[in-house]
């Protein structure tokens, strides 16, 4: 982003609030990207896992309680494959209440600077009419001061004259 000096604009704020909607776009389409990633290796772990305890089933029947430990091994791995995916759930929700949070602070941030703005406007706007009514007084003022001035340099010179 471009710094500038002077006053903000709404131009400005706009081309802010739409680089911080890009961005956040672009995060999460990568949070969704990298969401879509976990939960297709999740079915491919669970397509993998299904296979596999199938074919232990077939081996337990023939095979000692050592494989059997082996099934209770990975169906420990899949809870906590299970966990994970929760977790993971929790954070985007969690995430998705943070930019809704942000999106309302937005909007009241932009608010009060509209109001703000408003606000010096208006102040802005009473000093300039206080400044120009002093001015047009003291004008005023001065041209009747030079009038009378005026009026006395021509009595002298005319006194002065005879």
């Amino acid at each position: 982003m471009v710094t500038q000096k002077g006053p903000v604009t709404k131009e400005d704020l706009k081309t802010f609030k739409e680089e911080i909607v890009h961005q956040f776009r672009i995060i999460s389409e990568d949070l969704r990207s990298d969401v879509k990633q976990v939960a297709e290796g999740v079915l491919n772990v669970n397509e993998r896992l299904d296979k596999t305890r199938q074919e232990l089933k077939e081996e337990i029947d023939a095979k000692t309680d050592v494989i059997s430990h082996a099934v209770i091994s990975l169906d420990q791995k899949v809870v906590i494959l299970d966990q994970k995916v929760t977790s993971l759930d929790q954070k985007v929700v969690t995430l998705d209440q943070k930019v809704t949070s942000l999106d309302q602070k937005l909007d009241k941030s932009r608010q009060e600077l509209k109001t703000e703005i408003q606000e010096t406007r208006q102040e802005v706007l009473a000093a300039i009419k206080f400044s120009y009514a002093e001015l047009d007084r003291r004008l005023t003022t001065l041209e009747k001061e030079f009038l009378e001035l005026k009026h006395r340099v021509d009595k002298m010179e005319s006194r002065s004259a005879s």
